[in-house]
């Protein structure tokens, strides 16, 4: 009688190691992104530019950011993740030495915005989470994405002071260069989150599609819990952009000294930790379109009692603490919301429509924070715009339905 062994798991296919390995990835390539605020003095003095230079070029790493990640999404979905992590993280410090080198306003938005804002797109805790959308079964899948959306927060947290160091002792042209070594690290991390590319002609579980990607893309789009879900991820891009970029120079503005305005931006990323974890948490035991009416009506509380009362150092640094732990918490239950909804052969390209949506309301927040600042003299009108749009995203909410979405199972064999 033959008798059969099964093989012992290997230890880099363990869900621990690869939800580690993916944190570090997402550590690096968000925290290292967080950063560049700090590069904003350095380079406008080397240039002689005006802030509007510098502004711009980030702003298109935000679009640019956000259009490559549906394109993204569905690389790794087609081809594997562990390929286009690897190829992110190459092309991300790429883009930081070309930022290190000489040139000229146009070839700095090429360097910084474009080349960097694909290497974010490709290696990043977006990717990361379809990783885990595939390695980790739906029980804990919104806590593996709780945990991703925490690390880059961490990260955000420890590459701020890691960054102004290399500045400090280095110059920022080698300090780009230092953390441009520090994306290669994701490199041999990425073949850890290796997931298989997608064959067509595999027989796919029992739960997945068997739409074409263009198909499956028109029938989310036209999935309306789909569509009200992308809609209110622009606000959660245009609060966070709007508040990073502004918020310290209206705290300067309003009589707080800079050491405290910049230690509020601070607890935003330190409490971020806790608060994307516990939102995915949260999102693994209760509604997740609740969940996510709740972070955004919170956040719109928070900034209403923020602006009503009188701006001190004690409340800049409790409205700090209090929006980092709404500020990325929406990531697990939203990414969680498209697994539900459509599973996870399409992962990576669904999210990253998402997404793509998130990084628009990023730009509007930028721009129009700038733009109405110097036309009204004031940040105020878009601080009030910003606490309304919060209050529209819990109403839109509200109606998603967290269920499979119909008409996106099993493609109809033409006759």
């Amino acid at each position: 009688m033959s008798r059969t062994f099964s093989q012992p798991e290997s230890l880099w296919s363990r869900v621990e190691i690869i939800i580690i390995a993916g944190c570090v990835i997402s550590a690096i390539g968000f925290g290292i992104r967080a950063s560049f605020g700090l590069f904003t003095l350095p380079v406008t003095e080397f240039y002689g530019w005006d802030r509007a230079t510098f502004g711009m070029a980030m702003a298109i790493q935000n679009l640019v950011w956000g259009m490559a990640q549906p394109i993204a999404g569905g690389l790794a979905d087609r081809y594997g993740t562990a390929r286009v992590l690897a190829a992110g993280a190459i092309i991300y410090a790429a883009g930081l030495v070309a930022m290190s080198l000489p040139q000229n306003a146009p070839l700095f938005m090429l360097s910084a915005g474009v080349l960097v804002g694909i290497g974010i797109a490709t290696c990043s805790f977006a990717i990361v989470m379809a990783a885990f959308s595939r390695k980790v079964g739906p029980e804990r899948r919104s806590w593996a994405f709780g945990i991703a959306t925490s690390a880059g927060s961490l990260g955000q947290f420890l590459f701020a002071p890691l960054g102004q160091a290399f500045i400090s002792a280095y110059g920022w042209e080698t300090a780009l260069v230092l953390l441009a070594a520090c994306v290669l690290i994701c490199v041999p991390l990425a073949a850890i989150l290796r997931t298989p590319p997608a064959d067509p002609n595999a027989q796919p579980r029992e739960a997945e599609t068997t739409l074409p990607l263009f198909q499956a893309l028109s029938r989310a789009l036209a999935h309306r819990s789909y569509v009200l879900l992308t809609t209110g991820f622009f606000v959660c891009g245009f609060q966070l952009a709007f508040m990073t970029t502004h918020m310290p120079p209206y705290l300067v503005e309003g009589g707080i000294n800079p050491t405290t305005a910049s230690t509020a931006i601070a607890l935003v990323g330190l409490f971020n930790v806790v608060g994307s974890y516990m939102a995915g948490v949260l999102a693994n035991r209760h509604s997740k379109p609740y969940i996510l009416a709740l972070i955004y009506a919170g956040r719109g509380v928070a900034t209403l009692v923020f602006l009503l009362l009188p701006l001190t150092g004690a409340s800049s640094l409790i409205y700090g603490a209090v929006m980092g732990l709404l500020w990325l918490s929406t990531v697990p239950p939203t990414a969680g919301l498209v697994a539900v909804m459509f599973g996870t052969r399409y992962m990576g390209m669904l999210y990253g429509v998402v997404f793509l949506s998130h990084q628009i309301g990023s730009f509007f927040g930028v721009w129009l924070g700038g733009l109405l600042y110097d036309i009204f003299g004031s940040y105020g009108p878009v601080w009030w715009m910003s606490v309304a749009l919060c209050f529209i995203a819990a109403l839109i909410n509200l109606p998603v339905r967290e269920n499979a979405a119909p008409n996106f199972g099993r493609a109809v064999p033409q006759t």
